[in-house]
């Protein structure tokens, strides 16, 4: 049984749409970070995003643990057009999608990015590629917001709409254990 243990990144402060767009995440908060390495299982492997802010909280966490290949797979949701924008600039350019986007989330997408569908298929071929490669295993996988919310409805069996009401904190852990179907914890800070 694979045991995942999806980390969001360190903060980025970023008051606009960060999907792609590749900015630092701010790991000053050692302290959160020494409690999350301690928490997190000493012989997992460690993979993430290859977007700076995951790469980053990954080796914050690594400690001696095995690290795997970043997976540019494991990328937040592309917000196209969208991102590096602010959510009002958003909505005053593109009313009826930026509401549709967040209201009935499926097959929405931002000009040039990604529908919610198409973002979580893209973890889930990745989630089972990495299952295959390391079975049995626990994984802690340093990734976003949305990728983690795809994870936790994957395994809950959940409607995007219901998991959007789920909150993930950077620095959060959230362990799933897929073939169980069960959620051992949602955005636990240590």
């Amino acid at each position: 049984m694979t045991t995942w243990h999806w980390v969001r990144h360190g903060p980025t402060h970023q008051k606009t749409f960060t999907g792609w767009r590749d900015v630092p995440a701010d790991l000053s908060d050692t302290d959160a970070i020494d409690r999350l390495r301690a928490h997190l299982p000493e012989d997992a492997l460690v993979i993430s995003s290859d977007l700076t802010r995951a790469v980053t909280t990954a080796h914050a966490l690594q400690g001696g643990r095995r690290r795997l290949r970043h997976d540019p797979a494991l990328r937040e949701f592309h917000f196209g057009t969208w991102d590096g924008v602010h959510f009002k600039t958003v909505a005053d350019w593109h009313p009826d999608l930026s509401r549709a986007y967040w209201e009935t989330p499926g097959d929405h997408k931002p000009p040039g990015g990604e529908s919610w569908n198409q973002s979580a298929a893209r973890v889930a071929m990745a989630v089972r590629r990495i299952e295959a490669a390391h079975p049995n295993a626990h994984i802690i996988a340093v990734a976003h917001f949305g990728v983690i919310l795809t994870q936790v409805q994957a395994v809950l069996g959940l409607t995007a709409y219901d998991v959007l009401g789920h909150t993930i904190d950077p620095l959060s852990v959230t362990t799933l254990e897929p073939s169980q179907g069960r959620a051992v914890t949602i955005n636990h800070a240590p």
